[in-house]
């Protein structure tokens, strides 16, 4: 007998169907799986058969194949836990239930019965969502948010023998009730901690306003890196899509964090890998471009970043996304991210400084300042240049604090007149002059 149901893959953050077609046969004790599956996958079948064994079914002389459709797409992941096993007893009539397609099932098994969860598994649940499936059935994880959709419905089960009995119609699922909202502790400075300075927070409020790059450039001290830390905190809130999206990606990189309601805010040091901010490997995850989706990439001492690492943001500064190319797989993931870069004039640090002198000649503060290609400072809309307050004379001045820079932001980014967008063109082109 044959059987078929549905569950999810994933290509980087998207996601497709997966048939999970069963054919069983009298013959050898056996359990083969096809379909391009790797290591992760091809061990499902001892998983399957500890938890069937668990639950007093028996599979003693059948011989089982295990079709996963589409098969060109490479599977991998204990994603396929559970709709192969819920597949191998219907094809068996141990189950004599009609499973419509809009059904899915995703899950990891362990060899108990019970299911678990797997990494990715919000993005298979927002996949599943957007190929138009009417019920999920998945795995509880606590370190979700909370999910409801108006069009599909999510049947939380904790073990195999709950997901047969709700598909028989002998078993419900506790009602899962919204947690209550809470704002999120955050460690970001706010503008109102920075005296000073007033130029350059406009330079950013624009920036922020108009989702701008901008390349900051001074000596050290006059406070490049502390307005940088600060500029999440004038971006507008993450929507929920936003958040659940942002999940997702961390996910996939192996990170676990609550919902965010403030854009992310990547700051990684200049020594690291190509791999590690633009993404890939040999099992290919997102980078630090793609974790600050949404959010901000800063680059503090970019001259120092190595040449290769620095080329390779150009495409995706363009288009928004990254697509890696590996011989296992070719994967995109989004990456819409605000950079900031911030570097020293010069390999002293104080050329154009009113407090110190600068040692360097022409020629080293060209090669300094070469260590950006043309290509990429033509990314840069905004290119800002920062001396030291004299605070002396800024005694008693209060500031701005972030909330209030953020509303105008809001205000500027909703705003559909001409003349709004206009203003911050035109500030944005002052700005690189």
């Amino acid at each position: 007998m044959s059987a078929k149901v549905t569950s999810i893959g994933l290509k980087g953050l998207e996601g497709y169907r997966v048939n999970v077609e069963v054919g069983t046969f009298v013959g050898n004790d056996s359990i083969k799986i096809v379909g391009l599956p790797d290591a992760a996958v091809k061990e499902s079948k001892l998983r399957i058969l500890a938890s069937l064994r668990s639950l007093g079914y028996t599979l003693s002389g059948q011989n089982i194949i295990i079709n996963l459709s589409p098969a060109e797409q490479k599977k991998s992941g204990p994603t396929f836990d559970l709709p192969m096993a819920v597949s191998v007893l219907l094809s068996l009539k141990e189950l004599t239930v009609t499973i419509p397609e809009e059904t899915g099932f995703i899950g990891a098994l362990s060899l108990d019965g019970l299911i678990q969860p797997f990494e990715g598994m919000l993005a298979a649940v927002l996949a599943a969502k957007n190929l138009g499936l009417r019920r999920l059935y998945l795995p509880f994880d606590e370190k979700l948010p909370y999910l409801e959709f108006p069009k599909m419905e999510l049947v939380h089960v904790t073990s195999l023998k709950e997901a047969i009995a709700h598909l028989e119609g002998g078993w419900q699922p506790p009602i899962q009730h919204q947690p209550k909202q809470t704002e999120p502790v955050t460690t970001y400075l706010d503008f109102a901690q920075i005296i000073g300075q007033r130029y350059a927070k406009y330079a950013l409020e624009t920036a922020a306003a108009g989702e701008h790059h901008v390349l900051i450039t001074g000596p050290p001290g006059c406070g490049k890196s502390l307005l940088a830390e600060c500029f999440p905190t004038i971006l507008p809130a993450l929507t929920k899509d936003a958040q659940l999206e942002m999940i997702s990606l961390y996910q996939l990189r192996g990170y676990n964090i609550d919902a965010p309601k403030m854009p992310p805010f990547r700051n990684p040091h200049h020594s690291a890998s190509a791999v590690s901010i633009i993404g890939g490997g040999s099992f290919p995850k997102p980078g630090e471009i793609s974790l600050a989706h949404r959010g901000v990439l800063f680059l503090d001492e970019v001259a120092e970043f190595s040449k290769t690492t620095l080329e390779m943001l150009r495409q995706p500064l363009e288009s928004g996304s990254v697509s890696i190319s590996r011989t296992n797989a070719s994967i995109s993931y989004p990456a819409s991210f605000i950079l900031l870069a911030a570097m020293n004039p010069c390999p002293c640090g104080y050329a154009g400084s009113n407090s110190h002198y600068c040692i360097c000649t022409s020629k080293q503060i060209r090669a300094y300042q070469n260590k950006l290609s043309g290509p990429l400072r033509d990314r840069f809309d905004i290119q800002l240049f920062m001396k030291s307050e004299d605070f002396r004379s800024l005694k008693g001045k209060t500031e701005e604090s972030s909330q209030i820079v953020r509303k105008r932001v809001d205000s500027a980014r909703e705003s559909s007149t001409i003349d709004m967008g206009m203003k911050f063109v035109i500030a944005g082109c002052l700005m690189r002059s």
